[in-house]
């Protein structure tokens, strides 16, 4: 047998458990409103060939993925650093932010929206695009 010396290891046992609304109710409209503060941003930094895609009940990454395309480096950057600022200054917090150094693909993850900002070359060659617009399973399988 195997026994723990020291501190009593303690439970909940008696306290009812909080309920709270599921995060789709809850949320709906600061997603709304974080999509919204997203899309004007991208314009406002001329973002190019701007992409959104629902992925709702496709995937439980996120609600919807935004694509687009900055024009060199610099504008990646700072179409990034643009669309960050603007997100806290919303009140939406801080975004996880991926690939802001190299700027040829930078990730903007705000829980429920994912934002892709590329260089035109790579997003070429990911197209990731193509694989999120694809049919749901019930729309038919495309070959």
């Amino acid at each position: 047998m195997f026994f723990w010396k020291g501190k009593t290891l303690r439970t909940a046992i008696g306290k009812k458990a909080e309920v709270l609304p599921s995060l789709a109710e809850a949320g709906r409209e600061d997603v709304a409103r974080a999509l919204e503060t997203v899309l004007t941003s991208l314009d406002d930094s001329k973002a190019e060939d701007i992409t959104n895609i629902d992925i709702r009940g496709k995937s439980p990454l996120a609600d919807y993925m935004i694509v687009a395309t900055g024009r060199s480096h610099r504008h990646v950057a700072a179409i990034a650093d643009h669309l960050i600022r603007n997100l806290k200054e919303a009140g939406l917090g801080a975004p996880r932010v991926e690939g802001q150094s190299g700027a040829d693909w930078v990730l903007v993850d705000t829980g429920d929206i994912i934002i892709h900002v590329f260089r035109p070359e790579v997003r070429e060659f990911y197209n990731i695009e193509k694989m999120w617009q694809a049919p749901d399973a019930e729309e038919g399988t495309v070959h």
